[in-house]
Parts: C-alpha cells; sequence; structure tokens
C-alpha cells in the first residue's frame, strides 16, 4: 500500500485479485485499496482531505455491515493431511465458489473450500441476483436472507438528457414465486451463502486464510501447495473447481488465455448513503445535465445505499477521477437533477472498465473454471455474478454424479459445453449493452444519438435502448437432450428451464400451496401429467429401477383435477394453467434435470425412452 499526503490510495497501487490477494486488515490505515473481481479498484476513504465540497471526516460513513473476521485455519499443516485424499477442492469463497460447494453438499459430497481473505468481501461489486439465480440458490438453501433484505425490483426507466425514453418491464406475473430482480450487495450476497455453508460443517470444510501457490497435475488428480500465516503445507484431490475470480492464480498457471473484447471505456463506481423513499429501480442517463456526454446508472439496494456508476468522457485521467474532489461534486449534481433533497454521505469510490472475455474450455484436466475465473462479462444486463452461480448449478450435480460413481467422466465434458454457449450469448447481449451505454467510437455514438432522439417522439425504437436484462439460458444444442417428441405447441423443450406455475401439492397430513419449482430437488425428476392422480405402472416400475441402481429420481404426478396422494408426490394443477402452458394432455411426459434444465419431453409416457435418455445423459 503506497499513500500519498492526502491520505488516499497512491495511483500507483497495483489491482490485485480478490481471491488470492486479501484486502489491506483493517485498521489505521487512512486508506484501503479494494479490488473488483476482474477489473476494478477502489478505495474506502476514511480520513479524506479535500476542499472542493468542503467535506469533513465525519461525512464518510462507514458500509451499514460488519464482516466477521475469521483465524486462519490450520488444520491443513496437521501431519495426516499429506496423506489424506481430497474429493473436491474449491478454490476461492466469493458468490460461485459457496454456490458450487453447496451443490455438492446436496449430494453428500465432501468440499475444501480455500479462501485467501478473512472474512467475506468488501466494496461494490454485484448487486443484482436475477430470478434464475435466486431459485437456484433456494435450491441451495440460503434464498431466505436474499428475499428478506433484498429490495425486489420488476424494470426501469431511461433518460436522453431531460426527457424518458424508455420505461421497462422484466417478465413477471401471476405464475411467478420470486421476483424477476434483487438488489443486494455483494458482501450480504457472500454473507447469506456463507450462512448456509456454515449450517454443513459436516461435508464443508472452510479454511480461512489460505491462499493457493502452486499446483500440480496429476493423472488422476492435482497435488496443491497451500499458503497460511503459520506456514505451508499441500493436499491432494481429485478435483479443483477454480472459483478465483477475474484474475485466476489457477488460470494464469496453467497458461490459460481469455479469449474476446476489452473496452477502452471507463465508469467510476460510487456508493453513497441517501435517505430517499423513491421507488426500486435501474435508472439510466444519457448525456444528462448534471454530467454532459456521459452515461450515469443509478441503483438503490438495501440500508438506504445507492450504487452510482457513471462513464468517464475522453481524455479524463482515470487516476485523477476517482479522486474525491472530483467525484462528489459530480453525485451532488446527479442528486439535484434527479430531485434527491434528502441527507447523503460517500461511502466507497472504484473504478472498473468493460471485458467480454471467456476461456474457449471450462475443462483441464482436472480442473474446472467457473465464474469471473472462466468468464468476464460486462456489467450491463447484471450478467456477471448471475452466469458465475449458473456455472456453479451446472457443474455441481454433473461433478457430483461421477464421484459418486452414477455418471462417467464424459458427463463433465458437457459443463463446459453448455457454459461455453452461454458465456458467448451472455457476452453477445452484454457487449450490445456495453457498445449502447459506452459507445466505442464515433460511428457507434452517432448511432445512439440517433437512436435517442428520435426514441422521444418515436417510442417503437425504445427496443434499442432496453438494457437486455439477465435472462435463464437455454442449452438447446446440448449433447445431453432427448430427442423426445416434436409436436408440442407449448411448453419448454429441451435445453429449456421449466416455467413456474402454482400448484397444489396432495399431502396425506393436508395439502399446501407451492410452485412448480419446488418440486426440483438433487434428482433426476419426472412430471407425469394425468386427469385425477392415478400413477401409470410404467412409471412407478421406472421409478423403483432408478432407485435400486442408486440413480437420484423422483416422480412427480401433476393432475388436472384433484387427488388422492398415494405412491408419489402430486400436485394439482388449482389454477387450471399448467396443463395449457406445458403443451400437455393425460399421459405427457416431462424429465428435468437437477438443474430444472429439460432432458427431453414426450407426449404420452415411454420409460423406455426416458431410461434411454437417462442412460445417455450419464455417459455410462
Amino acid at each position: 500500500m503506497v499513500l500519498n499526503k492526502t491520505g488516499f490510495a497512491s495511483p500507483t497501487c497495483q489491482n490485485h485479485p480478490r481471491p488470492l490477494h486479501p484486502q489491506p486488515k483493517k485498521g489505521n490505515l487512512e486508506a484501503e485499496t479494494l479490488f473488483k473481481s476482474g477489473s476494478s479498484r477502489g478505495i474506502r476513504l476514511t480520513r479524506p482531505s479535500f476542499t472542493s465540497e468542503k467535506i469533513v471526516a465525519e461525512d464518510f460513513k462507514p458500509y451499514p455491515f460488519t464482516a466477521k473476521h475469521y483465524p486462519a485455519s490450520l488444520q491443513g499443516l496437521g501431519s495426516g493431511e499429506a496423506t489424506r485424499r481430497h474429493p473436491v477442492v474449491v478454490v476461492g469463497g466469493g458468490p460461485v465458489g459457496y454456490c458450487t460447494a453447496l451443490g455438492l453438499a446436496n449430494y453428500g459430497v465432501p468440499v475444501v473450500l480455500l479462501e485467501a481473505d478473512d472474512s467475506v468481501c468488501f466494496g461494490s461489486r454485484a448487486i443484482c441476483i436475477s430470478r434464475r439465480s435466486l431459485e437456484i440458490i433456494e435450491r441451495l438453501g440460503a434464498v431466505d436472507g436474499f428475499l428478506k433484505t433484498g429490495l425486489a425490483w420488476t424494470g426501469g426507466r431511461s433518460f436522453y438528457r431531460d426527457t424518458q425514453v424508455l420505461h421497462f418491464k422484466m417478465p413477471t406475473d401471476e405464475n411467478q414465486k420470486l421476483p424477476p430482480m434483487v438488489n443486494l450487495a455483494q458482501y450480504s450476497i457472500e454473507q447469506f451463502l456463507l450462512d448456509a455453508a456454515e449450517k454443513r460443517k459436516d461435508l464443508i470444510d472452510i479454511r480461512w486464510q489460505n491462499r493457493l501457490t502452486s499446483i500440480e497435475e496429476l493423472t488422476d488428480g492435482a497435488r496443491l501447495t497451500v499458503n497460511t500465516p503459520n506456514g505451508d503445507y499441500t493436499m491432494e484431490t481429485d478435483w479443483v473447481v477454480a472459483a478465483d475470480g477475474g484474475r485466476s492464480f489457477l488460470r494464469e498457471t496453467l497458461g490459460l488465455k481469455l479469449q474476446g473484447a476489452s473496452y477502452e471505456g471507463r465508469y467510476v463506481i460510487v456508493d453513497i448513503w441517501l435517505d430517499s423513499q423513491r421507488p426500486t429501480e435501474r435508472l439510466a442517463y444519457f448525456d444528462p445535465a448534471c454530467n454532459p456526454g456521459s452515461t450515469v446508472l443509478v441503483h438503490k439496494q438495501p440500508d438506504n445505499v445507492w450504487r452510482i456508476d457513471y462513464q468517464l468522457r475522453d481524455g479524463e485521467d482515470p487516476d485523477a477521477a476517482i479522486q474525491p474532489e472530483n467525484v462528489l461534486p459530480r453525485v451532488r449534481a446527479l442528486l439535484d437533477m434527479m430531485g434527491e433533497k434528502g441527507a447523503w454521505n460517500p461511502i466507497w469510490i472504484g473504478i472498473y472498465k468493460a471485458n467480454a472475455l471467456t476461456l474457449e474450455n471450462y475443462c483441464h484436466k482436472r480442473v474446472f473454471f467457473a465464474g469471473d475465473a472462466a468468464h468476464l462479462v460486462p456489467i450491463f444486463g447484471v450478467r456477471g455474478a448471475n452466469s458465475g452461480i449458473d456455472d456453479a448449478d451446472n457443474l455441481a450435480w454433473k461433478l457430483a454424479f461421477v464421484i459418486q460413481g452414477l455418471a462417467g467422466e464424459k458427463l463433465l465434458e458437457s459443463y463446459s459445453l453448455e457454459r461455453v454457449a452461454a458465456a458467448h450469448e451472455n457476452l453477445s447481449y452484454g457487449t450490445k449493452s456495453t457498445e449502447f451505454m459506452a459507445p466505442p467510437s464515433f460511428a457507434f455514438e452517432l448511432m445512439r444519438t440517433a437512436v435517442l432522439g428520435l426514441a422521444v417522439k418515436h417510442p417503437e425504437l425504445s427496443s434499442l435502448i432496453n438494457p437486455r436484462q439477465s435472462s435463464p439460458i437455454a442449452y438447446t444444442q446440448s449433447s445431453l437432450n432427448a430427442v423426445g417428441s416434436t409436436d408440442f405447441d407449448a411448453g419448454p423443450a429441451a435445453g429449456h428451464v421449466l416455467q413456474e406455475c402454482p400448484l397444489t401439492l396432495a399431502d396425506p397430513m393436508g395439502s399446501r400451496q407451492i410452485h412448480l419449482t419446488d418440486l426440483i430437488g438433487p434428482q433426476l425428476t419426472a412430471l407425469c401429467f394425468t386427469e385425477a392422480g392415478e400413477a401409470p405402472a410404467e412409471l412407478i416400475k421406472m421409478q423403483e429401477t432408478m432407485h435400486a441402481r442408486g440413480i437420484p429420481f423422483g416422480a412427480v404426478i401433476l393432475t388436472r383435477r384433484p387427488g388422492t396422494a398415494r405412491d408419489m408426490v402430486q400436485g394439482w394443477d388449482h389454477t387450471g394453467r399448467l396443463f395449457s402452458m406445458y403443451g400437455a394432455q393425460p399421459g405427457t411426459f416431462y424429465l428435468v434435470r437437477p438443474d430444472g434444465h429439460v432432458l427431453g419431453r414426450w407426449r404420452s409416457l415411454d420409460a423406455a425412452a426416458a431410461a434411454a435418455a437417462i442412460d445417455a445423459m450419464l455417459q455410462l
């Protein structure tokens, strides 16, 4: 850490990846250099020294969150560690690392998670969690905190100068259980996932202040060297999950390169405390009077924390741009323009630039890459953390099936094939949004100006301004997809995620209201549509056969009319919407993967074809 005479971090400070280089210890430092996984750096100011805004030290607030700091985990230094073999080691304890560990624990797979820091993250990072991510997190047992603390939102507004040019709404209707998006700071995201992981100590061994320093690839696993404050140790593992962030140590050590584009435009991040009753929505200002020539994004977070991102204009020095004397006047001008007259205080300042990069293969022998270690996605459209959570969900069940001998190792190849394709789709949308938010050339800027200007009088052009928020990815080209029937006129095809719908769960102890996705767990799930709850004999036999083989499998009977629960879980379509939504008739059969993607569907139950699809997926 180099401090300049004002007490701020010197512009010569270098970026470091969060998972492998812990943030400076909290203490008497006048400034702390902090980093967003991938490509940002920031400073939290505790003793500012400037006069342009006449701010005194008391004007800076800390985040309304106090992280617990964990002592170094030293069990690896024990004499038995060198001879013990672990099934899986996850490197990096951010959202992706925790989700991977929790996902594996759902299948009874023990995990060691190495975290170089002594606490959850600090600063302004991911803040938007999508409905799809919430669905995944609910299956991991951690969603309650997200819904209780997070701020749900359904849309947003964009303005060109002083005129609204877009009011978008994300898909939401009476069928949904979860909101389309929740705003929640990453320190809370990590804390809620950590809380869930700490309840699984029987399976998840979190090792704080344990930094990976080398990896030796073995034919059947890897040997890792780990540094702790009390010395180094080595450990062996069958599999490694690299969730160690945008500047992944594992990616660099293995000589793997990200491919794609890095944009020159930079954005300043400012977190402030603001007393405001404004509703939660995404706000975008193009060429606003408060910051001419720039683009400004505003998000409300819990506890009156607001995230402001604004584009630096051409020629602005990025190191000078994050100095408070240059940041705070712009924040004040923005709040004045928005009509916000309440008290406010700065909390954190940082800077980043957009990257659209990915590895072309997420499987490297016995190492799997996930999250920012595998891809860097522009923040526009909030696809970064959400795509990483999807990576974890896709990988965990496949790795668990292989470790438990339920599937051949070839199944793991589908992780890379599916998630690389997903990354390219996310990058495509993210690139389009980035080029609109921060035009990379004069031609792009000319086009954007024309669209924004015309949208004032021609609302039909507003779709070109839509930020294309994160949405579920369909694995339409997956090798796992079963052919099934092709004459459906509705419903999710193979590779797509389930469509949500309320149900009444029949239970001998009493009926209760649920949603269709509540029926998805750490297993293959068969959905069989019937008139009144009769379970086909061949479905009963199929379930018995799968259980005898040790394959996690559950059959669910979905009924048009109320039935009586007998041999299988039974859900009644009390709204009358489910059958038409799924293009179903009595006898229709859907087979669903543990991650909620459809494996195949048949107009009528064909147990032999469904069993063959499962065998093909398991690659035995």
